[in-house]
């Protein structure tokens, strides 16, 4: 596994938008640049502010992101947002430049598909977490001091934290803690250690069975660490949840699998009343240790995840570290 050098306080960060573009959004992003740029130089590709389903083309997209990956001067390619299409740009990505290139690319939620298939096909580690728009605090919470001091190579531990944001408040300067975090565990203590992967589930089912599904090549090759898999579900119902999870099992995903460790659902939804994403998860893997209602995904706060690091993750009485390590 190829760990790209970590950021130094002259280093450049990248911003591209491989799915939507920053929009109406802009206030936020442009205060979250300000605090970016307290400490780094900070590049923006041409469609990084536009509107729309996506920010341009697939195409485009493509170009757009390999401007940054064969630039000598940007050390990290930051995400610019979600959205739901990045998936049909891949095809138009140069892979060799950035095999050849190499530097942390950093996002989450739909930029799920470019960071896994770069660390399970290309064997370089990337970091989910964070887009570009997710410094938007006059004062930064903990959660995102840890993704700075990580991102210089401060492989910190981190804890859970004891509240989360159940809902958003517009125009608001900070998170909205209003929930007590309780990391949800079935089989109640767990300790668990192994080579970390995943990402949002909802963008992560479309790669099952593709070109870019190379997991069991993945797997194989750390079968000796074993795989811990993170989810990060945005609006998968748990009927949907359970579904996905059924088809990465028998498409051989889960072999070698050391535990899974899920983040809280960001939009939750349940059919059946006798359902829940709960049995989703232990009836597919009754003998697995799993955590639940992490402090991962979309839900803030949440922690920073390196793709294909060696990860400790314990959890007992609804508290939860992880630790990596490269």
């Amino acid at each position: 596994m190829l760990f790209p050098k970590f950021l130094s306080p002259s280093s450049t960060i990248g911003i591209t938008a491989p799915s939507c573009g920053v929009g109406d959004d802009i206030p936020s992003f442009e205060k979250s640049l300000e605090t970016l740029k307290k400490e780094y130089k900070v590049i923006e590709t041409e469609s990084v502010r536009n509107k729309g389903r996506v920010s341009t083309n697939s195409l485009k997209r493509a170009k757009e992101l390999d401007e940054l990956v064969t630039n000598k001067d940007v050390s990290m390619i930051l995400c610019a947002s979600g959205g739901d299409f990045l998936f049909d740009m891949l095809k138009y990505v140069n892979w060799d430049n950035i095999k050849k290139n190499s530097k942390w690319i950093v996002g989450y939620s739909d930029p799920t598909s470019l960071l896994y298939y770069i660390t399970t096909t290309l064997d370089i580690a990337t970091i989910y977490g964070v887009n570009a728009g997710s410094f938007d605090q006059t004062h930064l919470h903990k959660s995102l001091q840890n993704t700075l001091e990580i991102w210089k190579g401060n492989l910190l531990e981190q804890h859970s934290f004891s509240m989360y944001q159940k809902e958003r408040v517009e125009g608001s300067d900070g998170y909205n803690l209003t929930e007590k975090v309780f990391w949800k565990t079935p089989n109640k203590k767990v300790s668990i250690k192994g080579r970390l992967i995943g990402g949002c589930l909802d963008s992560l089912k479309d790669i099952i069975g593709t070109p870019y599904d190379n997991t069991k090549q993945f797997i194989e090759k750390y079968k000796d660490d074993g795989i811990i898999w993170y989810f990060d579900i945005f609006a998968r119902t748990a009927e949907e949840t359970y579904l996905t999870l059924y088809q990465m099992q028998e498409a051989g995903w889960l072999k070698y699998c050391k535990g899974i460790i899920v983040g809280r659902v960001c939009f939750p939804k349940c059919f059946y009343e006798d359902f829940s994403y709960e049995k989703a998860l232990t009836e597919l893997f009754p003998d697995l240790p799993i955590i639940m209602d992490a402090d991962i995904g979309h839900v803030p706060p949440k922690m920073t995840l390196i793709n294909g690091a060696i990860t400790e993750i314990k959890c007992e009485n609804g508290k939860g570290v992880i630790k990596q390590q490269i």
